[in-house]
């Protein structure tokens, strides 16, 4: 990892520093353009053309019904099953609080303002199987959808080398109540789910993280679809000062960077003795990992920076804007007040994201590449829609008649005022 001492840097070299972009962008989007050319031409054929060629896998069916998803959820080991309930209901728990019902508002007498929640009736979810399974992505996303109310839940997740699912997602979809899984992975998941096909259906908003392939694609079908939020490869950055334990800090950064080679894992620290502690930890536990190469290449493409106090530092990540903020201090309550950016935050020594990542509660489906200056992780607003209504009586009507009368009279609207003055009319 490279270090850098923020002092030394320009403010051009810092911004450099919190870019994300990578060299073949555009060949990304080029090919991911084409994938969804062909899906809209061609549609169900282009899916098993495409499962063929990148997953290697030749389909008979786009999907697995209800049967076959229980009986591959039946092969779960015990402690898995375990596991996965226990998330369940933690993430359940704390994403219920979200559903709240807003009081109605007199904004003036007579005049009553308030908005409901109504859920997005179809939404797509896209469950990543490729170097890793995900079962806590299909959690993350299925349970706020089903607590909104989502009327149809299309879930697409690429095939295994038996043209099956694991048997987590399968244990996963049948917590969720899932009929079917479409075994679809890639830009052409997110083209067939956009655009609709003979087998699948077209939804309202499509969700989940993947590789750069699907997030450029989710990217070019915003214009017929929402997205939940632009999302690219997953980053940490951890602050860490005198207080932090360098063996923890290694952890984390190193739980990043398995995700994949395009991981960023990022260490602002205010001492330089725990950066160089941390980087032997990070060699020391390194070898140890099943996923080292992957590993290995990400940190190799990470950072360090040293920073000569903890405002410094976090003046820092909010510029980097990271995903995951893990704040590896004593000190961390104080620096709550100074968090502008970032997807979700992990406080002091002992909360490691990979809690977050799977069972704390909070969701993991959170915006990256610096979109966290500007979008939220996904919660069960993610999957409401709000409605605002309005109602004014006979003594509402006379109070703010006079005032939208006079606005619209002055941006020459005549039409809005005679809506109001016809009333009035009637009423006196």
């Amino acid at each position: 990892m490279k270090i850098y001492n923020l002092k030394n840097l320009t403010k051009q070299e810092i911004n450099k520093l919190c870019s994300r972009s990578i060299a073949d962008d555009d060949l990304v989007k080029s090919r991911a353009e084409d994938i969804i050319a062909n899906v809209k031409s061609n549609g169900d054929e282009a899916l098993f053309s495409y499962t063929q060629q990148f997953d290697k896998v030749t389909l008979t069916s786009l999907y697995i019904g209800t049967s076959e998803i229980g009986s591959i959820a039946e092969q779960i080991p015990a402690e898995v099953k375990s596991a996965i309930d226990t998330a369940y209901q933690n993430i359940y728990t704390f994403h219920a609080s979200q559903l709240k019902p807003e009081e109605k508002i007199e904004t003036m007498p007579g005049v009553k303002c308030w908005r409901e929640s109504r859920p997005i009736e179809r939404v797509g979810l896209y469950i990543p199987g490729g170097t890793a399974v995900l079962p806590s992505t299909f959690l993350m996303l299925g349970i706020p959808a089903k607590i909104a109310g989502c009327k149809e839940i299309v879930i697409c997740s690429p095939p295994q080398s038996d043209g099956k699912i694991n048997c987590y997602i399968a244990y996963v979809a049948t917590l969720l109540n899932i009929e079917k899984i479409y075994l679809i992975g890639g830009a052409q998941a997110i083209a067939a789910m956009a655009l609709g096909t003979a087998t699948l259906p077209k939804v309202d908003k499509i969700f989940g993280p993947g590789n750069r392939y699907v997030t450029e694609a989710k990217k070019l079908v915003q214009n017929i679809v929402a997205i939940d939020m632009p999302a690219g490869p997953s980053e940490v950055l951890v602050i860490a000062d005198e207080t932090a334990i360098p063996s923890f800090v290694a952890a984390d950064l190193l739980a990043q960077a398995e995700h994949g080679t395009d991981s960023q894992s990022i260490l602002v620290s205010t001492s330089n003795k725990i950066a160089t502690n941390v980087v032997k930890e990070i060699e020391k536990q390194l070898v140890k990992l099943p996923r080292k190469e992957i590993a290995a290449q990400a940190i190799e493409n990470s950072y360090i920076i040293l920073t000569e106090n903890l405002t410094e530092a976090m003046q820092f990540s909010n510029i980097y804007a990271p995903e995951h903020l893990i704040l590896a201090s004593e000190s961390y309550e104080n620096l709550i007040p100074l968090i502008i950016n970032a997807g979700s935050v992990f406080l002091g020594n002992l909360t490691p994201e990979s809690a977050g990542d799977y069972a704390s509660g909070t969701n993991h489906t959170l915006p990256t590449s610096s979109y966290a200056k500007a979008y939220s992780g996904v919660s069960v607003d993610t999957f409401i829609k709000k409605i605002t209504f309005q109602h004014l009586n006979s003594n509402g009507l006379k109070n703010i008649g006079t005032t939208v009368e006079t606005l619209a009279e002055a941006e020459g609207l005549q039409a809005h005022k005679n809506a109001i003055s016809i009333r009035l009319t009637k009423l006196n």
